[in-house]
């Protein structure tokens, strides 16, 4: 009733409002997350050819030899440039897809809920969450790779200008949306197929938000992990890997990369890190649609409360 109430309320430029506070308030929580999560643990077991001090059977495994042996805060190297590109992205990200998504329903299913709309909605903000994210994960992969040689984020940022270009930052855009494109699009869809099974009434309901969120992370994140692992090597530059293919300069492109890939480790290297990859993914989600519908709620109820005593 009250989700219904705020697209009545404001149903333009009020209702994308909500969803930027929404998402700016979620974005600050994800990236507060991300510290615990410890992304460099699935950077590292992604590595087609790695250190042989750098190798790891597990992420427990990959978590304690990183503690032991580079000290405790070294597998957060990196997280203060994505919480700098958190904040635009995620406010973007979420106030298009329920802007579209409404837009589109309305076409589709004349105001219903509609699975095509949903995937569409999710895959188009994945191209504005992209544009900006994509450098921040060039910056801070290389920073979370073994014996990296940055040891400051600007250095990189600097280091990499100088000598590979601006667009060595976006050498992976592509293949970052090829595979985040039906992420999202599995990941929305599997969300809002979960919410008419266990919230069919669409009212805010912590529970739902979280198990929906969680299903349609792991079945998003296993999915998709071949392409993820392309992209960790169009970021890295992995010289070890491409040394043993007497690979010179730089490798571009997806298909270049999934050749790679393939010849590196076979049909198993599409699938290296899918453990971490997933675990990462469950948590990531499952608070990223419980902060951003308990926000959304929260900042509903306050207008029309608002409104109420006018």
């Amino acid at each position: 009733m009250l989700r219904a109430a705020a697209l009545e309320l404001s149903p333009n430029t009020g209702h994308v409002l909500l969803q930027l506070h929404s998402s700016v308030f979620t974005s600050c929580i994800l990236s507060c997350k991300d510290l615990c999560n410890w992304t460099t643990t699935f950077t590292r077991m992604q590595s087609l050819q790695p250190d042989p001090k750098a190798q790891y059977r597990s992420v427990y495994e990959a978590l304690k030899k990183m503690v032991l042996t580079e000290g405790f805060w070294r597998p957060l190297r990196g997280i203060n440039v994505t919480m700098l590109g958190a904040g635009p992205a995620h406010a973007m990200y979420f106030a298009c897809y329920e802007k579209m998504k409404k837009s589109l329903s309305d076409t589709i299913q004349h105001g219903g809920n509609s699975h095509l709309a949903n995937g569409i909605a999710g895959s188009v903000a994945t191209l504005l969450h992209d544009a900006v994210m994509n450098p921040a994960e060039v910056v801070k992969q290389r920073m979370q790779m073994f014996n990296s040689p940055y040891k400051s984020v600007w250095q990189c940022v600097r280091t990499v200008q100088k000598t590979e270009g601006f667009g060595a930052f976006y050498r992976s855009y592509t293949t970052q949306l090829t595979m985040n494109v039906p992420f999202q699009a599995i990941h929305f869809i599997t969300y809002e197929f979960m919410q008419e099974r266990v919230n069919p009434h669409r009212e805010y309901h912590p529970l739902s938000h979280v198990c929906s969120g969680a299903v349609a992370g792991a079945v998003a994140a296993a999915a998709t992990t071949p392409l993820d692992v392309c992209k960790t090597l169009l970021n890295t530059q992995e010289n070890t890997a491409l040394s043993s293919l007497n690979i010179t300069g730089h490798l571009s492109g997806m298909a270049n990369a999934f050749r790679t890939v393939y010849q590196l480790g076979g049909i198993a290297g599409y699938f290296r890190g899918v453990q971490a990859r997933v675990i990462y993914q469950i948590p990531s989600t499952a608070i990223a649609w419980s902060v951003y519908e308990f926000f959304k709620y929260f900042l509903t109820k306050h207008k029309l409360e608002k409104r109420t005593s006018l």
